[in-house]
């Protein structure tokens, strides 16, 4: 769909048949950046001629941690579609960032059970961990191309491996520590020497243990979309990812279940998580249980998106991609053809998504007195609902984005006018950007996340337009995304080097420039 967007792309294919993982040379290695949060904390020459004159944050090539012929030519198109210079400039900046600074380790061919395949690991950006959320959507603006270039289609396979590997021991975990063999220096979480957690894991290999459901789904997510893409699983561990799958399968089956059993005991938490913080985020209700629900159909977590607690253990944004990515794993089951087991794999993830989403239109639709019928964020089963929504996709916004409900399903387009005013308790409409906050980052600051999920889930060329220049405005002159922006001063915001958010704004700038062409 985009390749056809970019008449030079095409022709340059044959010319981009391989990308490259990228060792500094020892005689520049004194010119890369001790640190990317450093880099991406300055602002460094050239600066586009526009108004806000944004520099230019890619770092010198042989610093780069993986090359792709093919994204450098995309960029280079999509540029040449658009007029603005300050968002010609944030594009290139945004497109690329994973790519230029987060592959933290790959290898084409390091060798599992019998076979070659490849292993990625991808950072956040300034914190050294892998999660599995982040990571795959900071690759996934790069799926419609990965069939197109060999070295991008194994980047990609290697995060489905990597991820694979780590669902298959822990599918609890939201974050890991880079393998031994990669050889890396592992991020430590100092927060995790007081968690109390069940089951129990390998802190040589799991960064943290929040359980959070986004996390199988976004899983299930880049392994399907990497097989749409491609179709083929050649590349592809299948022992280990159908030792994931089954896994994640069984847990959630399990997590389906309500917190009273039979004559009203206790059954089995199967997930939990516990720490001494200073924060109620930072931790789980009745000693890592979580609040009690009901049966629904619904999977609860104990954690959002966003790594914070949930209050309602029925996280329905979660749920309702988890319902989406299971009829894509099951599709995807049904097609490698595998064996019996795989088969009946299938079988259980269609149930599941099924139950799931009858659980959703049964328990998480609310009559607002002002808005009708409209999605809650969480629920339990007992009647409790929370009316809310949290910038971390997924999230209620991004219902059409989740694929859960097209764009102008009347339940979906009353909860946006909520979730986009006041009436939802963390936006915020200040002097220089408004949009969905979160409690994460706490009162009165913006996502940029969220604003470019509000376009990407418009129709309106106004909005959509206006959305892009609000973000290249908001940068506080680095040409970068960053986690959260205070509503009033651009200048203060968290997270300098934060490599998903780039990635979603750059998959919106692709899609402005396809739908609108000349808007930008």
């Amino acid at each position: 769909m985009l390749v056809s967007l970019l008449p030079c792309l095409a022709l340059s294919l044959a010319a981009a048949q391989t990308a490259v993982f990228m060792d500094s040379p020892a005689d520049s290695a004194a010119a890369c950046p001790a640190h990317f949060t450093q880099w991406t904390s300055e602002p460094h020459a050239p600066y586009s001629p526009g108004p806000l004159r944004l520099p230019t944050m890619r770092p010198p090539a042989h610093c780069r941690t993986f090359a792709s012929p093919l994204i450098d030519q995309l960029i280079a198109d999509v540029s040449g579609q658009i007029t603005d210079p300050d968002i010609r400039q944030l594009f290139s900046n945004t497109m690329p960032s994973t790519l230029d600074t987060a592959v933290a380790w790959h290898t084409a061919n390091s060798s599992a059970g019998d076979a070659p395949y490849p292993y990625t690991f991808v950072i956040t950006g300034d914190i050294n961990a892998q999660w599995t959320r982040d990571s795959t959507n900071q690759l996934l603006p790069l799926l419609p191309y990965v069939a197109a270039e060999h070295g991008l289609q194994a980047l990609v396979a290697g995060l489905v491996n990597m991820q694979a590997e780590q669902m298959s021991a822990y599918p609890f975990a939201n974050a890991y520590k880079p393998p031994r063999r990669s050889r890396l220096t592992p991020g430590e979480n100092s927060w995790a020497k007081s968690d109390r957690v069940v089951p129990a894991f390998d802190a040589a290999k799991v960064y943290e243990a929040k359980f959070e459901i986004d996390s199988i789904a976004a899983f299930f997510k880049l392994s399907a979309a990497y097989w749409r893409q491609t179709g083929s699983a050649e590349m592809l561990d299948l022992s280990v990812w159908r030792a994931a799958v089954g896994s994640c399968l069984k847990l959630l089956a399990r997590l389906q279940m309500p917190t009273y059993g039979a004559e009203g005991r206790l059954g089995d938490p199967v997930v939990r998580f516990a720490r001494t913080a200073a924060s109620a985020t930072e931790t789980s209700f009745g000693n890592g249980r979580g609040n009690p629900v009901r049966y629904t159909g619904m999977v609860r977590s104990l954690f959002r998106p966003s790594d914070d607690a949930v209050i309602l253990p029925f996280l329905v944004p979660a749920n309702a991609m988890l319902s989406v990515e299971l009829v894509h794993l099951a599709d995807m089951l049904d097609a490698l053809n595998i064996t019996d087991a795989a088969h009946t794999d299938s079988l259980v993830a269609r149930r599941l998504a099924a139950e799931i989403r009858q659980g959703i239109l049964d328990h998480a639709v609310y009559s607002h007195p002002t808005y009708g019928s409209v999605y809650v964020y969480e629920t339990d089963g007992y009647g409790s609902q929370l009316v809310m929504d949290d910038a971390n996709v997924p999230s209620l916004l991004s219902l059409p984005y989740l694929g859960f409900v097209p764009k102008d399903d009347p339940i979906y387009r009353n909860t946006r006018r909520l979730v986009l005013s006041t009436d939802n308790p963390w936006f915020f409409n200040g002097s220089d950007i408004s949009g969905i906050g979160s409690p994460h980052t706490g009162f009165h600051r913006v996502w940029p996340m969220s604003i470019a999920v509000a376009a990407l889930t418009s129709d309106n060329k106004q909005e959509i337009v206006e959305a892009v220049g609000m973000l290249a405005r908001t940068t506080a002159g680095l040409g970068l995304m960053h986690e959260s922006v205070d509503m009033d001063d651009p200048t203060n915001f968290s997270r300098p080097w934060f490599a998903w958010c780039n990635g979603v704004v750059s998959e919106l700038i692709i899609e402005t420039v396809r739908r609108f062409p000349g808007a930008l």
